[in-house]
């Protein structure tokens, strides 16, 4: 966790180098911690894997998957899945200075992608913006897996909100109340004055109209680059 003293300026933590070198030391030791249990995990105890995904699950569940999946149920399979490869895949993984929870990231990003390939039901992101994210995510310089999450969590919410900020107001409730709260669609049709049938319709040009404003989005970003 950032220290409270530290400063914030556009975005970015800036310490004295007194806190500088406090956070560093804290780093080093929660990654000597996390070594050791990956060398116990890789020869086989099932305890020291549970410890680590036990320590990183629930920030890959908030942080990542949630924001990009879009609901509970979706997201909740996706960790469960990204337990799955975790643990045929531990042997596979080479200790480097940056530590664990940037592998498990880049695993949870995968099975996302996966998930919106599969197409197995309404998705807020299109599975070649995920893929820039997967990407990204092998080449960028990896961060404290707080401030990640963070920078995860506000980005993925932002690009939504704003997104949902730009498309007709009654597609916008109709993604929120369906999709973004998971209420039931009987009753979400109620709420909106429609019968199933038509807010089937309904809901289905809302999500291609915030697809399509994401998508611009998305180009912007790119040209701007």
């Amino acid at each position: 966790m950032a220290d409270a003293s530290a400063e914030t300026r556009d975005g970015v933590i800036t310490r004295t180098p007194e806190e500088a070198e406090a956070v560093q030391k804290r780093r080093a030791e929660a990654d000597a911690i996390d070594r050791e249990l990956v060398q116990k995990a890789q020869a086989g105890d099932r305890t020291a894997l549970g410890e680590l995904l036990h320590k990183y699950g629930p920030g890959l569940y908030r942080s990542i998957l949630l924001p990009r999946l879009g609901n509970k149920t979706a997201a909740t399979e996706a960790l469960a899945e990204t337990y799955a490869k975790v643990v045929a895949n531990i042997g596979k993984f080479v200790w480097q200075n940056v530590g664990f929870y940037p592998w498990l990231r880049t695993v949870a990003l995968r099975v996302a992608l996966d998930q919106l390939r599969a197409k197995k039901r309404l998705v807020l992101f299109e599975e070649d913006d995920l893929a820039r994210e997967v990407d990204a995510a092998q080449t960028e310089t990896p961060v404290e897996q707080q401030l990640s999450d963070q920078r995860d969590r506000e980005a993925a919410r932002r690009k939504v909100d704003d997104a949902l900020g730009e498309i007709h107001p009654r597609y916008a409730r109709a993604i929120r109340l369906r999709i973004l709260e998971e209420k039931p669609r009987d009753a979400v049709a109620t709420e909106l004055g429609v019968s199933p049938a038509t807010f089937d319709v309904l809901l289905h040009r809302a999500v291609a109209s915030l697809k399509k404003t994401l998508g611009r989005a998305t180009e912007g970003r790119d040209s701007d680059g």
